[in-house]
C-alpha cells in the first residue's frame, strides 16, 4: 500500500478545505456520488463528514492513490501510487513544462501558473482589456501576450504571487465542479484580485474544464485534487510565512 509521502500537512488544514478535496473524490460535477469512489462507504465518512475530517486524512488519501492507479495494479500490489506520481501524471497531461526532479512544491507551482496563464490565454484582447481595467492595470503595448505579460508582473509586484494564483485558480475550479467558492480569509489587496476572477471574468477557467472533462474519468478526479492540494499546501506555507495572509 502506498503511504501519504508529501501529503503529512493535510492532518493540519482547516475543515472547510479538506473538505472540497472530499468532494472532488466522492462527487460528479452534478453532485452526484461517483460510481468508482469507496470513501463514502466506510464507517469514517459517516463518522466525521463533514465536520471532522482531520480525523480521517488517512482514508482520503487512500481514495486519491487509487484514483492515481490502475484497479488491476492496484488490487496487485494492494494500494494506490504515491501522491508525487499523480502529480507527475496530471502535470503531463496538462502539458506542464517542469522538471521530473523538481520538489513536489515546485512541481505544483508550476502546474498552478500554466493553468493560469493558458486561461489568459484564452480570453479575447477586448476581455483582457477589460480585466486589466478591473485591476487596474497599465501597459505601453495592448497585444495579447503584453496583456498577460503585464498581469503576470502586476500579480508579483503586489505581493504573495504564488499564493494569488493558487487562490484564483482553485477557487475558480471549486465553482465550477462544486458550485461554491473557498472559504476564505484574507487582507483587502489580495480580496480585490480574487473577486475580479471570479466575477465577470471568472469563465475563463470554464474552457480549460471543457479539456479536463474529456481528459477520462481519473483525471475528472486527479486534476481538481491536485489543485486543490497544491493550493493548501501554498495556503500553509503562506500562514506560516507572514501569519496575516489567510
Amino acid at each position: 500500500m502506498a503511504t501519504n509521502s508529501n501529503l503529512e500537512f493535510l492532518s493540519e488544514v482547516s475543515n472547510e478545505e479538506l473538505q472540497v478535496l472530499v468532494d472532488y473524490l466522492t462527487k460528479d460535477k452534478h453532485g452526484n456520488v461517483r460510481m468508482t469512489e469507496g470513501l463514502t462507504l466506510t464507517d469514517e465518512y459517516r463518522s466525521y463528514y463533514p465536520h471532522s475530517l482531520t480525523l480521517m486524512t488517512n482514508s482520503i488519501v487512500n481514495e486519491l492513490q487509487l484514483y492515481g492507479g490502475n484497479s488491476f495494479m492496484n488490487w496487485i500490489r494492494g494500494g494506490g501510487v504515491e501522491y508525487r506520481e499523480i502529480l507527475v501524471d496530471v502535470a503531463k497531461k496538462m502539458k506542464v513544462n517542469f522538471n521530473k526532479k523538481s520538489s513536489v512544491e515546485v512541481i505544483e507551482m508550476n502546474l498552478l501558473q500554466t493553468i493560469f496563464i493558458s486561461s489568459l490565454e484564452k480570453m479575447s484582447e477586448a476581455e483582457l482589456k477589460e480585466l486589466m481595467g478591473e485591476l487596474d492595470i497599465r501597459t505601453t503595448g495592448f497585444g495579447k501576450q503584453a496583456m498577460i505579460a503585464a498581469i503576470q508582473v502586476a500579480i508579483k509586484r503586489s505581493g504573495f504571487a504564488a499564493y494569488k494564483i493558487a487562490v484564483i485558480v482553485a477557487n475558480a475550479i471549486a465553482r465550477i465542479l462544486l458550485g461554491r467558492g473557498l472559504t476564505l480569509a484574507v487582507n483587502a489587496a489580495i480580496t480585490r484580485w480574487i473577486s475580479v476572477f471570479a466575477g465577470p471574468a471568472g469563465w475563463m477557467v470554464t474552457a480549460l474544464w471543457t479539456v479536463i472533462d474529456i481528459a477520462g474519468p481519473a483525471y475528472r478526479v486527479t486534476i481538481p485534487a491536485v489543485i486543490q492540494i497544491a493550493y493548501m499546501r501554498i495556503l500553509m506555507q503562506t500562514r506560516i510565512q507572514t501569519g496575516a495572509c489567510a
